[in-house]
This record gives structure tokens, C-alpha cells and sequence, in this order.
């Protein structure tokens, strides 16, 4: 296949077939089982997935092992991440969750990893919940970190909710021969392509900017083809399958994934500018490389900013096309101990801000009265006596 770009692979990518087929959309397939007349031939293309973990020809026999409609959206994802194969789960924490076990069950039981990290990935690598050990380090210390069992380093970049930003080639580098797992989630391939820079795993939460609309939850990663055999093994026995109206909506999220970032992304730095100009804030959070999500910390009380909003609604998750606004403190990152998540910049002040696809005008003007608020409810000082 001649080389395309990436908005044209968005939009046709994992829908080849469909012209021959005599379709124009999507074929939505909703079984959970197929007809096996041949039950000889059945065990052995189930011995041979056991053995090897490599998706039997033909139809799947139980949606738990494959589904044609989850399969376009993996097909699409491994196009635009550049990566050999893609394999797609429930959600991202059950993506992440069959990473470590596929790691696991190689005997490499060692995490060394940099915060920070989406709260709930901190935390399933720091209760140790499947048996794992992470060492928590900064980016010079990666090298030193690693062990015989460590199977898997892992950042995020721009990271959630600093936006800290990570240089993913000298990163891989200290990896060496350990595979690099990077969480693209905030950037997606729109922005950047791990892989490229040395990565050999990539890791999306699909419900962000892949779905796009605030109405999905899933998980995937990009991977070589080699451990998209394994992370398949891993998700027929555990079950974290993602549902195939899920694998639908998000190959139909990838169509307008470049035109979404381009245009979320516009707004964000303007929004970012004036908010690093405005005197209500101390601080503003924005990656270079771009992209939808801001951070910033306020002078005043920052739950008075997210109480105070009435066109940008306060809640949790990113990657829609409304605005969004949450305080990683108290929800997204609550479940960090509390003096982990303040070395890792995540302060009490903090907010995080995922830019949607209204004007930027509009946002700003209610993002200005909210400030505002926030300011009346900061304490004042008091004359001493």
C-alpha cells in the first residue's frame, strides 16, 4: 500500500474491504457466538491460538476471542500509530491491566516508572494488585533502576494532569533492551507517534480523543505483532474484551480525530496564553508540543472555579468535544498518597482543563467569571491586633 497521510488514513483506514463488500458504512457485528459444524477444525484453530495466541482464519468462535468490528478499529489504530499490530480492551486501566500480566507471566514482575501518571495507573502499580513492584524514579534515574525482572518501564507524556512533557527518545534510550511503555492518551498520534522515537508500546484510554465524544469507554495498545499475540492471550482468559458498538464508535471517532485536535488545540493555546497573562492565576500548564489539555493553578479557591462554571461542565475524563474541567486533587489523582502526588506537581491548586469545540470566546467569558468567583472565595487577610 502506497504510503497516505495520517488524516487519510483516519478516515479510510480499517474500512479497505468495505467498497468490494458493497458497503459505504461500518458493519456493526453484535454476536457473541459463531456456528462451529466442524468442531474438529474448531479445536485445532483453538489450539493453535492457545499455542501461539495469532487470530484463527475465519470467523471468530466466541466474541470473548475476536470480534470483525473491534478488529477495523485495532486494524485503523496500528495504522496510525505507525505500530505492526494493535489489540483493543474494555477500557484503559484493562488495557494496562494485560500489559502487566503479559509481562507478569514472563517472570518480569519489575515496573520502573515516571510520575506523573493518570491516577489510577499510579495506583495499580503502587498497591502492587497484580503482583508487581514498581520503583519510582525521575528520567535520569531509569537506567539505574532497571533489574533483571524488570519487564516494562513506563511514562506518560505530557503527562496527566501537569502536562509534564518527557524527551521519549533519550528515554528509551536509558530503557535499553527493556520495553518502553508510552501512555499517548493526551497527545494521540495526531501529535505524536511514540513508537517513532524509540517506544515499543503504546497505550491509549480510546475513551479520550480516539472516541471523541464523551460516550465510550475503551482501551488499546500499538504494539509489535510478537506482544499483540500475548496481550490477545491475556484478554480471551481475563475478559476484557471491548464491546463491538464500542470497537464502532471509537473507527468512527478516528475519522475526525485530526480535525478535532487541530481545532481543540487552537482554542487551548489561546486559552492558555490568556490565562498565563491573567493575574488570577499563578501558574499555566501547557505542552510545547501542542494539543487540547491545559493545567493551571489558581490564586484563589480552585473548587470555587469548577463550581463557578456554567458553559464548561466539571467532571472528570477529557478528549470530548465540550470542554471539561476537573480538580486532580480531589478526583482524578485523589487516590495517590498525597505526598507522592504533590512531588509529582500535582498541588491542591491545580486545575485541569480538556478544550472542546466551542468557540474560544465563549469559554473564556465563562471561564472569567468563574475566576472571578474564585477569587471572592479566597480568604482574606485579617488586620493584625
Amino acid at each position: 500500500m502506497e504510503p497516505r497521510s495520517l488524516a487519510t488514513e483516519a478516515v479510510h483506514a480499517g474500512r479497505e474491504d468495505l467498497a468490494e463488500l458493497g458497503l459505504h458504512a461500518v458493519p456493526l457485528d453484535l454476536s457473541t457466538t459463531y456456528p462451529s459444524y466442524d468442531t474438529r477444525a474448531e479445536a485445532a484453530r483453538l489450539d493453535a491460538f492457545a499455542a501461539t495466541g495469532e487470530l484463527p482464519a475465519g470467523p471468530p468462535v466466541y466474541a470473548r476471542l475476536d470480534n470483525p468490528t473491534t478488529a477495523r478499529f485495532e486494524t485503523a489504530l496500528a495504522r496510525l500509530e505507525g505500530a505492526e499490530a494493535a489489540v483493543a480492551f474494555a477500557s484503559g486501566m484493562a488495557a494496562l491491566t494485560a500489559v502487566l500480566l503479559a509481562r507478569a507471566a514472563m517472570g518480569l514482575r519489575h515496573v520502573v516508572a515516571v510520575r506523573p501518571l493518570y491516577g489510577c495507573s499510579d495506583h495499580l502499580l503502587t498497591a502492587g494488585l497484580l503482583g508487581t513492584e514498581v520503583t519510582w524514579v525521575d528520567p535520569a534515574g531509569i537506567a539505574d533502576a532497571i533489574r533483571p525482572d524488570t519487564g516494562l518501564v513506563m511514562v506518560e507524556t505530557p503527562a496527566n494532569p501537569t502536562l509534564a512533557e518527557l524527551d521519549l527518545r533519550a528515554v528509551a534510550h536509558s530503557c535499553g533492551t527493556v520495553p518502553l511503555l508510552a501512555d499517548n492518551t493526551f497527545a494521540t498520534p495526531v501529535l505524536q507517534r511514540p513508537l517513532e522515537s524509540g517506544a515499543r508500546i503504546v497505550l491509549h484510554s480510546a475513551t479520550k480523543y480516539l472516541g471523541g465524544h464523551g460516550d465510550v469507554l475503551g482501551g488499546v495498545v500499538a504494539c509489535d505483532a510478537e506482544f499483540a499475540r500475548r496481550l490477545r492471550q491475556v484478554r480471551f482468559a481475563t475478559g476484557g474484551v471491548l464491546h463491538p458498538l464500542a470497537g464502532y464508535l471509537l473507527l468512527r471517532g478516528l475519522a475526525t480525530l485530526p480535525v478535532r485536535m487541530r481545532a481543540a488545540s487552537a482554542s487551548a493555546a489561546l486559552l492558555a496564553e490568556r490565562l498565563a497573562a491573567d493575574p488570577r492565576v499563578t501558574r499555566t500548564h501547557y505542552p510545547r508540543i501542542g494539543g487540547a489539555m491545559i493545567a493551571f493553578e489558581v490564586e484563589g479557591d480552585p473548587h470555587a472555579v469548577t463550581a463557578g462554571v456554567r458553559l464548561i461542565t466539571p467532571a472528570v475524563s477529557l478528549g470530548s468535544v465540550d470542554t471539561l474541567i476537573q480538580h486532580p486533587a480531589s478526583i482524578s489523582h485523589r487516590i495517590v498518597d498525597e505526598g507522592d502526588r504533590r512531588r509529582a506537581g500535582v498541588s491542591d491548586r491545580l486545575l485541569r482543563m480538556s478544550v472542546g469545540l466551542e468557540d474560544p470566546e465563549d469559554l473564556w467569558a465563562d471561564l472569567d467569571g468563574a475566576l472571578s468567583a474564585s477569587e471572592r472565595a479566597r480568604p482574606r487577610a485579617t488586620a493584625s491586633r
